[in-house]
């Protein structure tokens, strides 16, 4: 508690001698005078955590000693003790800027609790000010990142939101390609408007065309009155369409259209609809290799990567992984009244280690996580998830077959060509190992391969 330094103001000798021994008995420096200039003098000096000051002084009163905490940043909290406890004088004291006050008699374990619960609030509004600065100096639109591969992403996101074409923005499972395309919604001219996201993956294929272009009564069964579409919702402003993988291909040609001449028709009308969107389009696909495979339209994916950007994995953004890894701890921490100054080696030794398959959102629910079941001041091993503990990254080149890659214990190529796998034994393969693992998961086995679950069913009926 050396941080925790006690200012002691209190001008009857034999109370102030016992409060300093009960505050330095429980771990507490104290610095103790009999009279607010002292005080005054003391705090020219050293800045204390907390003032504890009795409100009837001989010359100044105890509340004289707020004009010279103000300009203390922090500012130290004080705690009024008072032998006149009446509501009055009690609301006064908090008015005039107080944190709390006790009565006399003194009852010791309840200053003692009084002053460790200001004390820890004092701590947790310096760690929230710590993470407001990371969020302010360190961020872009929400984005912590100071890599050279995020730098140039930012550059990037600069420069397409000053036109108005549509940007394909490609990235693994939970890099925040969302955060992308809002920051080039926020970085454009369309700011003033609204930002809609849509998840093409999450919407059933039968409702796909009404919840785009909307629809009018009577154009199917249970459509009663009229409905605007996501398009004419988000007319002025930016449209994106997160999971465009997922997309059926009858609507890929209908975004076609929308994209070359801003045209759209509701279901069940005659009647074409101009509107003014921008579309950004997210995945985490191989658009060009869906194109070959006929599961994506090519003219459609030309239209959409005149404007591309990728969002790096977070295995290539070196030190960000640190950057991330405090951030979420000064975040998911403030929410704790127990406080947690950081990680120790060994379990950044983990952080560090693994590849993170789900990226920065797999780094959040397990920072999250850690923050959840540790009781000390560090972050250790032991409250990490099992698999960033249990992480072995490959060996040096030695033998390994098919069969041992589906055991999970494959840990070189074959030197004999003949042995290779394919590329759909390697896949099936290792989507076998990543359900095992998760025990049949089939949601959490989806984001560590970073594909929709839809994927994943087709992969297994494949």
């Amino acid at each position: 508690m050396s941080e925790d330094r006690i200012l002691l103001v209190e001008d009857d000798f034999s109370l102030r001698e016992l409060l300093r021994e009960e505050l330095e008995a429980e771990g507490y420096p104290v610095t103790a005078v009999e009279s607010a200039e002292a005080a005054v003098s003391q705090l020219q000096q050293q800045a204390p955590a907390l003032v504890l000051s009795d409100l009837r002084l001989p010359g100044a009163d105890g509340l004289s000693l707020l004009q010279h905490l103000q300009p203390l940043t922090p500012r130290p909290a004080l705690l009024i003790i008072t032998a006149f406890g009446t509501v009055r004088q009690a609301v006064a004291a908090l008015q005039a800027g107080a944190d709390d006050f006790i009565t006399k008699p003194l009852d010791v374990d309840h200053l003692l609790l009084t002053v460790q619960r200001l004390l820890e609030n004092r701590r947790l509004y310096q760690e929230v000010n710590v993470y407001r600065s990371l969020l302010a100096e360190q961020t872009f639109h929400g984005m912590v990142a100071s890599s050279p591969p995020m730098a140039n992403l930012f550059d990037q996101v600069r420069r397409v939101a000053l036109a108005e074409g549509p940007v394909l923005i490609l990235g693994e499972s939970g890099t925040g390609k969302e955060l992308v395309a809002r920051a080039i919604h926020e970085e454009s001219s369309r700011s003033a408007g609204s930002f809609l996201a849509v998840n093409c993956g999450g919407i059933p294929g039968e409702l796909m065309e009404s919840e785009f272009f909307g629809h009018v009564s009577g154009a199917f069964t249970g459509a009663r009155s009229r409905r605007a579409g996501l398009f004419q919702q988000a007319n002025g402003g930016t449209l994106l369409l997160d999971e465009l993988g997922e997309m059926p291909g009858a609507l890929q040609a209908k975004l076609l259209r929308v994209l070359q001449d801003g045209q759209i028709r509701a279901v069940g009308s005659d009647q074409e609809t101009h509107v003014d969107v921008r579309i950004l389009a997210a995945t985490n696909r191989d658009l060009q290799a869906a194109v070959e495979q006929g599961e994506f339209r090519e003219d459609l994916y030309f239209r959409l990567e005149t404007f591309s950007l990728r969002v790096p994995a977070l295995r290539e953004r070196g030190e960000d992984l640190l950057q991330l890894a405090s951030f979420f701890l000064a975040r998911f921490g403030a929410r704790r009244s127990h406080r947690i100054r950081g990680f120790s080696d060994e379990a950044l030794r983990c952080l560090q280690s693994y590849n993170f398959p789900g990226n920065v959102r797999e780094l959040e629910n397990a920072i999250e996580r850690a923050v959840t079941f540790c009781d000390g001041p560090l972050i250790e091993p032991q409250h990490l998830p099992r698999r960033i503990i249990e992480f072995k990254a490959a060996t040096v080149p030695g033998e390994a077959d098919s069969a041992q890659l589906a055991a999970g214990e494959f840990t070189a190529w074959p030197e004999d060509p003949a042995a290779l796998p394919s590329i759909d034994e390697l896949q099936k393969h290792y989507v076998d190992h990543v359900l095992t693992i998760t025990g049949g998961n089939k949601r959490q086995a989806a984001q560590i391969l970073g594909i929709t679950r839809r994927t994943l069913y087709r992969w297994l009926e494949s």
